[in-house]
């Protein structure tokens, strides 16, 4: 990463809309003390815990009054009158969402306020305390101690506030309001084919650091040179100037002392030789130390390059075919939004024996645990952010709102090896308002990271002159790296049996990868290959499209919709769907369907 794109972060983390604190680099590694567990929480459909009675927000007021949740306010004796108690009220797991947890709010999207004390373990005044939130689905305000230390919006990236000023040793509480609502002008906007989970979704933890500490890093094979190792720290803190960093990799005997800028920066350059390249046939991870005086900070990172060469991707220049399937972030036997390393670990597995080598998480950032899991496993991964289908693309707050989320994945998964294509967006009708914002995204992500691939779910069509030719012609393709589509063919329009005829024609010397193509059936339901919503017909579906996507000159990838059944408002067949899209390969209860074995037959016996 150039140091063009770390000056470009820092912009936008200190410009947008409830900018937060620059993010802290590798808190998956690093030791901190959790909040997971019980919350005590408040269902407020009114918000009057946020706004007084003049819509007017309490925490913007100088006498805020006890109705204002933040304080955790308690009667001062029998005469005070205070219309909430924290302490007397349910509870709620963190991780994880409401949905799903309590039936009465099965439906509910709206405000709900979340409260947790906490004690400090050897509280030091003299360190600095982070808190950190994976993720918080949608807009969150967070209050210690009755001060608000920040706030956030976006439900699947991770944000941190530091929050020494208003912290002590004991007795400390925080409070979080969380609002899930939809909206128009939002990423993701009102209109989406998965479920709004609302919640503190993924894990809540507080960390101790030096007053000067590493708080970002990056550590990357040049995307041309195979022998040059690339990357650049950057302090935070006063001491940050002139400080020594050293970056030691001791299994590759390398260890080098570099000298930090005014602003705590450096970029490095380190000459490797003999060392093993991380590849998904050899996930070779390794330990990487960047300390100061003050500071020490660890990762596992797999050194290797991916580009493209005319319609090939090159893992480490060779030719690569990704074998793919199409996530969403579900725990499909609990149900809700999945957060654990379990998680993971189950949804990773059955892409393994399906015969994988590639996943796309759909359609938003998926967890962290997700991007490490596929690090060890071997797993190339597609990360994309929520911009999907009716995005208000005129809207210039909108547009930041995207790019902000786009910046905080790619610093949260920027050393990660699996991460090699970064995508725009999924599905979305064509304009020249639409093509502008996604230039721009694209742009945004070349100079925050140069190293990996760019790509969006585009659409095919019907060419004019034939129906039985489908063409891709969307000017978005001339700026993405991967030219990648959805394509429905015998489930939104046509028939099966006529898919052998269909054939596609691409007139771009670029890769292509099919993002989505699938059909619809309910676990258990027999029937014959041509009725609808059986595993018979989406086996079927699978048996004829594969063989006709293969005649793709092109051709690179497939990602085919999806692993898992899971939940959607839009799927509302009493008997069939019940709430979930059922395009599954496996049902809701974990039972493997028809189409598994179609797929995972095709990629044993796939040559490419």
């Amino acid at each position: 990463m150039k140091k063009i794109g770390l000056i470009l972060l820092m912009i936008i983390s200190s410009t947008v809309l409830f900018a937060q604190d620059n993010l802290l680099q590798n808190c998956y590694m690093r030791e901190g003390i959790t909040l997971n567990g019980r919350w005590n929480y408040i269902v407020d459909v009114y918000e009057s815990g946020f706004y007084n009675y003049r819509r007017e927000p309490h925490d913007e007021s100088e006498n805020p009054g006890a109705g204002a949740f933040y304080l955790n306010a308690k009667p001062k004796d029998k005469t005070d009158r205070v219309e909430y108690d924290f302490d007397a009220a349910p509870t709620l797991l963190v991780p994880g969402d409401w949905n799903s947890q309590k039936e009465n709010l099965f439906y509910y999207e709206g405000t709900l306020w979340y409260k947790k004390s906490f004690d400090i373990p050897d509280y030091n005044p003299s360190k600095r305390y982070f808190m950190h939130f994976g993720a918080v689905n949608y807009f969150a305000d967070v209050y210690v101690n009755g001060k608000k230390i920040g706030a956030h919006r976006g439900g699947f990236t991770p944000f941190n506030f530091e929050m020494s000023k208003v912290l002590k040793s004991k007795g400390n509480y925080v409070i979080v309001r969380v609002d899930n609502k939809r909206f128009a002008d939002e990423v993701p906007t009102v209109s989406t084919d998965w479920w709004n989970y609302g919640g503190i979704t993924r894990d809540v933890t507080i960390y101790k650091v030096s007053e000067t500490f590493v708080e970002d890093y990056s550590v990357q094979l040049d995307k041309e040179n195979d022998k040059l190792l690339k990357g650049f720290i950057l302090l935070n803190g006063q001491g940050k100037a002139n400080t020594k960093i050293t970056v030691n990799i001791k299994e590759l005997k390398l260890n080098k002392s570099y000298t930090t800028d005014s602003n705590g920066y450096v970029a490095f350059e380190i000459p490797v030789r003999k060392f093993t390249k991380w590849s998904d046939t050899n996930p070779k991870l390794y330990d990487v130390t960047i300390s100061t005086n003050e500071d020490t900070i660890s990762d596992k990172i797999g050194l290797r390059q991916i580009k493209t060469r005319g319609a090939d991707i090159l893992l480490n220049g060779e030719k690569v075919f990704l074998k793919g399937i199409s996530i969403h972030e579900e725990n499909v036997m609990r149900g809700g939004r999945a957060h654990s390393i379990e998680d993971a670990r189950v949804l990773l597995g059955w892409a393994k024996e399906l015969g994988c080598n590639f996943v796309r998480l759909a359609h938003y950032p998926h967890n962290e645990n997700m991007v490490r899991l596929a690090d060890e496993m071997g797993l190339l991964v597609w990360e994309e952010i929520p911009v999907y289908w009716t995005i208000d693309w005129k809207n210039k707050d909108t547009y930041k709102k995207a790019e902000t989320q786009l910046q905080e994945a790619v610093s949260r998964d920027k050393n990660r090896a699996s991460v090699i294509i970064w995508s725009m967006a999924n599905e979305t009708p064509q304009s020249e308002e639409r093509l502008n914002f996604l230039t721009n995204l694209a742009k945004a992500t070349r100079k925050l990271d140069n190293t990996r691939l760019i790509t969006a779910a585009l659409e095919d069509h019907p060419s004019k002159k034939d129906k039985n030719i489908m063409v891709i012609e969307d000017k978005f393709s001339d700026v993405v790296d991967i030219v990648s589509f959805n394509q429905y063919y015998g489930w939104y329009g046509g028939k099966i049996e006529d898919l052998k005829n269909i054939r596609w024609e691409i007139d771009i010397n670029k890769p292509v990868i099919i993002s989505e193509f699938g059909a619809a059936a309910l676990q258990g339901n027999h029937g014959d290959k041509t009725t609808m919503w059986t595993e018979e017909n989406q086996a079927y579906l699978y048996s004829e499209t594969l063989p006709a996507l293969t005649k793709i000159p092109q051709l690179s990838g497939i990602t085919p919709w999806i692993l898992t059944d899971f939940r959607s408002p839009r799927r509302m067949h009493d008997v069939y769907q019940n709430g979930y899209n059922r395009k599954g390969l496996i049902s809701e209860t974990g039972n493997k369907k028809m189409a598994f074995y179609t797929l995972q037959k095709f990629y044993k016996n796939l040559k490419k």
